[in-house]
């Protein structure tokens, strides 16, 4: 594990010295839009994403055993008076992670206590495509107000440990467990595990979408 580790280092670094502003310029967005005039009572917004794994960075990390995490999280906003008022929100993530036997790309979206496979892509692109179908948000406006939706998305890349408690998690054996909780080691595994960690934060980007206002 520690050899393993250490490599991972070694790529993390070797992958943030290289990335050019070109490839960063490439990198996943959002996009976020009302359902028909008619149907703001009945629907929500639909979200979708574009280019989600098309980093060079962010492949390579998930090619060498690094799953990638996309934490999305739609809110539903009300207007007037001084302040804007949040109304409903709600929250999925959805890993990217490689297999190296079988040489596919897992993706699975997790709700809640739910996950629910979303397929295995031979191809780098078709897994960004999964990430990315458009999902129709359970997050209808009521008629009192003047409402907009704003979407985020935050993507990072996950360390072995929270693969190892992922992949309990999909087998049964945990709550959702990509929250963060890992077995803490030996004190040198821990460094080198921290030293991984704070690499790979270089990895984490944010992204924002917001509709304009409507009243239903």
């Amino acid at each position: 594990m520690l050899g393993v580790l250490l490599a991972a280092a070694t790529l993390a670094s070797a992958s943030l010295a290289s990335a050019s502003p070109a490839a960063a310029q490439q990198g996943p967005r959002i996009d976020i839009t009302l359902p028909a005039q008619g149907a703001l009572l009945r629907e929500g917004p639909t979200i979708r994403g574009s280019g989600l794994l098309a980093d060079a960075q962010l492949r390579d990390l998930v090619r060498n055993g690094f799953p990638a995490r996309f934490s999305f999280r739609v809110e539903l906003w009300s207007t007037g008076g001084f302040f804007n008022s949040l109304e409903a929100s709600t929250t999925w993530d959805v890993i990217v992670r490689y297999d190296p036997l079988e040489k596919v790309y897992e993706v699975v979206r997790i709700a809640g206590a739910q996950a629910v496979a979303l397929g295995r892509f031979p191809d780098v692109n078709a897994a960004g495509d999964a990430v990315g179908r458009p999902v129709r948000v359970p997050l209808n406006a009521p008629s009192r107000s003047r409402y907009y939706y704003a979407a985020t998305l935050d993507v990072e890349v996950l360390s072995l440990s929270d693969l190892d408690e992922l992949e309990r998690w999909l087998r049964g054996e945990l709550r959702p467990a990509v929250s963060g909780r890992r077995n803490p080691g030996t004190a040198l595994t821990r460094g080198v595990r921290t030293l991984v960690v704070r690499l790979l934060g270089g990895t984490k980007r944010h992204f924002e979408a917001k509709t304009g206002t409507f009243k239903p």
